[in-house]
């Protein structure tokens, strides 16, 4: 591919028009860049379940519109993935429900187990994806520039690392109490400027532990 790969670490696609994942990918890559190009899927593990190195994954300014991460079970090791400026209206990190009322948690064990930072910013989201809480290492959680419309109570559920969420420049109108009630962690920002608030929040705001946390409520609609 016209991929520049280092050798060792880092593997730079970056600004090459791939429209695929190449296939000679290296898997001992720690770092990898595939940054402003025309891909419009991405899927994780190609069935043969090998694990790959990555810590770092760039897939921002592409063409995705959905994305399963799911299936990302061979890489244990990730710890940051940018998905901004992409086109993604669904992002699907929950297990479809059993059948027959089974119960199989052995693929959602090892959902991204190393993932601090997801950054899903410039996309077409409306609602904050539903399985956060699968990301059991997430501490930060960038949203912003997004349609999203309101903060239910299960939509940061069990994000018991997370510390940090930007959710600035939405369509924010509604923020349920208890949105934010068990982030105990949360202890760097809480970004809500530039939506559509129309009510002071003081029972968010009560829930919260100021003498850590900042919260930002600027240029909102009130």
């Amino acid at each position: 591919s016209e991929c520049q790969w280092d050798g060792q670490l880092f593997l730079n696609c970056s600004f090459t028009r791939m429209s695929t994942i190449p296939e000679d990918t290296a898997q001992t890559a720690v770092t990898a860049d595939l940054s402003y190009n025309n891909i419009r899927t991405f899927v994780c593990s190609d069935g043969r379940n090998e694990e790959w190195m990555l810590k770092h994954l760039n897939l921002s300014n592409n063409l995705i519109s959905e994305l399963t991460l799911t299936t990302c079970t061979n890489l244990p090791n990730l710890e940051t993935l940018n998905l901004s400026g992409n086109a993604i209206h669904t992002l699907t990190l929950e297990m479809p429900t059993p059948a027959h009322g089974s119960k199989n948690y052995s693929i959602v064990d090892r959902l991204l187990p190393a993932l601090k930072v997801l950054s899903v910013e410039r996309n077409n989201l409306n609602t904050v994806p539903r399985g956060l809480g699968l990301l059991q290492s997430l501490q930060t959680v960038h949203m912003s520039s997004n349609a999203i419309q309101q903060i239910d109570p299960k939509d940061f559920q069990n994000c018991s690392q997370l510390k940090d969420i930007d959710l600035r420049n939405n369509r924010i109108t509604k923020i349920h109490p208890d949105a934010f009630r068990d982030l105990n962690k949360l202890q760097v920002v809480v970004d809500l400027r530039e939506n559509a608030l129309t009510i002071p929040l003081p029972q968010i705001l009560v829930s919260l532990n100021f003498f850590q946390l900042e919260v930002y409520l600027s240029k909102n609609a009130w």
